[in-house]
């Protein structure tokens, strides 16, 4: 399906994140490890946030990012707090820029692994669902737009989680309308420009994989000899699909149906229940 990274903490170029560790996203696009497809080559994208601008930018292309040059110019000149990156597999729309995740809405950024099996059969049902005001916003084709509008409906500025609980039983109920056993698979990312919420679950209860990593505290107590420790912050985070290297005690796997919270402060870990739709 997909491949995907959010970061959260002291401002770092992109290159320190997406193409320096061993196994980093560009590597992923090519050679995945824990993904359904060995290669993510139908677009990328790339948001981040600035501190004189709450909107995210964005640099979507539907090319592969392994040899994408401008993604590389720009990955040693841009420094940021907060980046979200995303190498596409496509389950079956088509391959164009309105299609690569992140998407964006005022200062919120989405993305999305997995898949709403049976798309095809309940997108009218699901499309006619998102508030008048906010469809003519949707540019693209995919399931994960509509997931993110569908949450936007349901009141993610103010609950993200409650929101996102809310789309996902209203796309199993919907699915199951339309005879699909197990309608939603889902790793995803939220953020807002100050906080990340970062969701795994699906209908089945066998979701895609997703990754935190280790409070930076602990990783320089194990690792004292790795020098990059020394320039970050002891909340900086990484949520990946897979981990970015073999570094040990670097990385847990997210519980299954459950959600996090990267924030200032302490970080939170929940249940995750989609609500009764």
């Amino acid at each position: 399906m997909c491949r995907w990274l959010a970061y959260w903490g002291t401002p770092v170029l992109l290159d320190t994140i997406l193409y320096r560790p061993a196994h980093s996203l560009i590597d992923q696009s090519l050679h995945s490890k824990l993904g359904v497809e060995t290669t993510n080559g139908d677009g990328f994208g790339v948001g981040w946030y600035s501190s004189h601008n709450e909107t995210p930018a964005l640099l979507r292309e539907v090319g592969p990012a392994w040899n994408n040059r401008n993604l590389r110019e720009l990955a040693d000149h841009v420094r940021s707090p907060l980046f979200f990156a995303h190498i596409r597999a496509s389950t079956g729309t088509a391959v164009q820029q309105s299609n690569c995740h992140p998407f964006r809405h005022g200062r919120w950024m989405f993305m999305h692994n997995g898949a709403i099996d049976g798309f095809r059969l309940m997108r009218r049902d699901l499309a006619l669902l998102v508030d008048p005001e906010l469809y003519a916003d949707i540019e693209g084709t995919t399931d994960s737009e509509v997931m993110f509008y569908l949450a936007l409906t349901f009141g993610l500025d103010r609950d993200p989680p409650s929101a996102v609980a809310a789309m996902a039983g209203v796309v199993e109920r919907v699915g199951r309308e339309h005879g699909v056993e197990f309608p939603l698979q889902m790793t995803l990312a939220i953020t807002d420009g100050e906080r990340v919420w970062a969701f795994r679950y699906s209908t089945a209860g066998a979701s895609r994989s997703l990754f935190y990593s280790s409070r930076v505290e602990a990783l320089r107590r194990l690792h004292p000899d790795l020098g990059f420790l020394r320039d970050v912050s002891g909340e900086t985070r990484l949520i990946v699909s897979e981990p970015l290297g073999d570094l040990p005690g670097a990385w847990h796997e997210v519980p299954e149906n459950s959600y996090g919270v990267v924030q200032p402060g302490a970080d939170e870990l929940h249940r995750f229940v989609p609500a009764a739709a």
